[in-house]
């Protein structure tokens, strides 16, 4: 019987924690040895009192799978990566799966189809499920907005290739090769480039990463004004990881995966490598390759600047992006930036 543990990341979800819950315990499991941590981190708010509610209902009495909560003081989803990768998760545990506590899981046998992935090839360290925002999966009676937002949202990177950070599953023993600094705001972006190239050491291994037909929903941001301020934060920390990557580059190689263990550790170490790497002249704290990202993610399908309304929809994704640029720079530039997530 193969032994998986999932995470569910879980910071302030008590409106939204159960509903993830229920679709984890709908799940079709036969033949798996499934424990579910919710990792309470930083949480101000009732989510641990709501999970240890629901844990003692009758809903969750008999379920499939083991469910625990741990309430974890300290915040931040970098911190608690590493304490569910390195302390908390089975040691046993085959396959370790990453989950958001505020997405819905509509089908039954997501996890197991994840897993099937998974296991397609020794040479994955990681699996994907879909990210599809709820605007696109129920569409609706939506306004004018929420079509933008919908249509734009899948023009911006090849999600495949990516770590999908709100649901992705990976074998433990190669997990557990890896560690991430405290206060990252984009650990997605970390972790895939560690998994790409160990740490820095070798070239992009692109095999590592795949996604398939599984997938989750999630909640789109439905204004302007907090999806500027949500893309701001991507932007940010994608600079910022930009700036670490710099840094561990200019080690020796045999002491990359080390700086990067002591960075799980030291609170201090993410703040110092900011002020060492950053603001870069004359680009300043953002690179420039944000602003075009959108333009040479399109560019590199062609089949799309044929058709009328992707490219109004590139368009005005290109002068979001701009405000969203000038934005994150305003912010570094305050001295507001490190903190912005």
């Amino acid at each position: 019987m193969k032994s998986i543990d999932i995470g569910l990341f879980a910071h302030n979800e008590e409106e939204n924690i159960v509903r993830t819950l229920r679709g984890f315990l709908k799940q079709e499991l036969q033949g798996l040895d499934v424990r579910l941590v919710v990792l309470a981190n930083g949480c101000r708010d009732g989510t641990v009192r709501v999970v240890q509610a629901f844990m003692e209902s009758e809903e969750a009495k008999g379920c499939a799978m083991s469910i625990e909560v741990c309430d974890l003081q300290a915040g931040g989803k970098s911190r608690t990566w590493n304490r569910f990768v390195h302390d908390i998760s089975r040691p046993d545990a085959e396959v370790l799966v990453f989950s958001d506590a505020d997405i819905r899981i509509p089908e039954k046998d997501a996890i197991k189809r994840l897993l099937l992935g998974l296991g397609s090839s020794e040479a994955l360290y990681a699996f994907n499920s879909h990210p599809i925002k709820d605007i696109v999966y129920n569409p609706e009676g939506l306004g004018f907005i929420d079509k933008l937002i919908a249509r734009g949202s899948d023009t911006l990177n090849d999600w495949k290739t990516a770590i999908c950070g709100s649901l992705y599953a990976m074998p433990a023993a190669k997990a557990r090769g890896f560690h991430m600094p405290i206060g990252l705001a984009v650990e997605d972006g970390f972790l895939r480039a560690m998994i790409l190239t160990d740490c820095l050491t070798r070239p992009e291994a692109f095999e590592r990463i795949n996604g398939g037909d599984v997938f989750h929903i999630y909640a789109s941001e439905r204004t302007v004004s907090a999806l500027v301020k949500h893309q701001t934060r991507i932007v940010i920390g994608s600079a910022v990881n930009a700036a670490i990557f710099s840094h561990l580059s200019s080690l020796p190689t045999e002491d990359r995966h080390k700086a990067v263990a002591a960075s799980a550790q030291d609170e201090s170490w993410l703040p110092r490598v900011i002020r060492s790497q950053l603001p870069r002249w004359p680009q300043g704290w953002i690179p420039s390759i944000y602003l075009s990202k959108r333009i040479r993610y399109m560019l590199s399908q062609p089949h799309t600047l044929r058709q009328p309304k992707k490219v109004l929809v590139l368009l005005v994704g290109f002068a979001f992006d701009l405000v969203v640029y000038l934005n994150a720079q305003w912010k570094m530039a305050r001295g507001a930036g490190s903190g912005y997530w």
